[in-house]
């Protein structure tokens, strides 16, 4: 059986301890790295963004009643769709994953409107403007919208009159909610392969209240500035969906069955890992088969933690299949989802 204790590996995984007094086991944290939502290949070097959200003409006239009727704010939708481009693109650059990324807008493909996902275009389209824009591949926003929705009352309320006596008032409240609707593709022209199609919806709420209904209105005015905020960080978001991420898993490991188990968790309390390996080693062979599960177990624990995957599946095995510990069952599922993903995570990585 592999034993392994360096800890150099802790700085990367980041591992917390969340003390959990009165049971037989703690529970730990650690940061792992999963795999991007979309893959893109290895081959794709450059990408052109197109903004597709623009109505097509005929639709031009009911997308004009639609922005009456939700109280749309002129060119709002053009210049959210146009923040979110520029979100995506800024993503891109940052992250150097390609070698160039331009914003295309010499090109017409229009959306049906009124916040409709379109059908996919053509690849006989997306292989033309790939070849004109010099690029491997198109991040297209197919469709962006904005609903809003303003909610006036009014309320009435006391105010402090002269010689603090209260006296009737009316207080104006105004609310005013706007849902962002957009819709994102990525084209892979080689493989002829739609890599992502992907929706994406924010609500921004802003209220105002005053003695007078033009101090409630004032909530409105900064509600351009406010979509065009939040319009650039679905698109730094979306462009996201392409990297992969850390997060926090959670594990519970053992704390008692010897006192070498008490030590350990001592140690483990102070980060000194290493050192709860060793006691948890001595353990392994005890002849209670309950104890040497636990330290089995514990085992796999740190070997996960020092991102030594196999080792860890091995001692979850033994401690599931000679010492009979169910958690270790749990656990080896767990491990095996880990392998696959890390496989995925490299692919992606070459």
């Amino acid at each position: 059986m592999k034993k392994i204790y360096s800890t150099t590996a802790i700085p990367v995984l980041l591992v917390s301890i969340i003390l959990c007094s009165c049971s037989s086991k703690n529970l730990l944290t650690i940061s792992v790295t999963e795999p991007a939502p979309v893959y893109v290949p290895s081959n794709i070097k450059t990408i052109g963004i197109v903004d597709r959200s623009l109505p097509l003409e005929k639709n031009e006239n009911i997308d004009k009643l639609d922005k009456i009727l939700s109280a749309e704010g002129k060119n709002l939708d053009k210049d959210g769709a146009h923040e979110s481009v520029v979100g995506l693109f800024d993503e891109l650059i940052n992250n150097n994953k390609f070698s160039e990324v331009k914003i295309i807008d010499n090109v017409d493909v229009r959306s049906p409107g009124l916040g409709v996902f379109p059908s996919a275009l053509s690849w006989k389209t997306i292989e033309r403007i790939c070849y004109e824009n010099n690029v491997d591949a198109i991040f297209v926003l197919s469709f962006y919208d904005t609903d809003t929705k303003i909610d006036y009352k009014a309320v009435p309320i006391e105010i402090d009159g002269p010689l603090g006596i209260k006296i009737p008032a009316v207080e104006h409240h105004a609310t005013i909610a706007t849902l962002i609707k957009t819709g994102w593709r990525i084209y892979d022209p080689v493989n002829k392969f739609i890599l992502d199609e992907y929706l994406v919806n924010e609500n921004i709420v802003l209220t105002g209240a005053g003695i007078n209904p033009v101090r409630a209105i004032e909530a409105i005015i900064g509600r351009k500035e406010a979509v065009l905020q939040v319009s650039n960080n679905i698109g730094h978001n979306y462009a996201l969906r392409i990297f992969p991420y850390r997060i926090r898993v959670a594990r519970h490991y053992y704390v008692r069955g010897t006192n070498n188990f008490k030590i350990a968790k001592r140690r483990a309390r102070t980060g000194n890992w290493d050192g709860a390996a060793e006691l948890w080693d001595k353990e392994v062979s005890n002849p209670k088969r309950k104890v040497a599960g636990r330290a089995c177990y514990n085992m796999a624990i740190i070997n996960e933690i020092n991102g030594d995957l196999n080792a860890a599946v091995e001692w979850t095995s033994k401690s599931y299949t000679d010492y009979k510990n169910k958690m270790a069952l749990r656990y080896l599922n767990v491990l095996n989802y880990r392998i696959e993903r890390n496989r995925q995570l490299q692919q992606q990585m070459e």
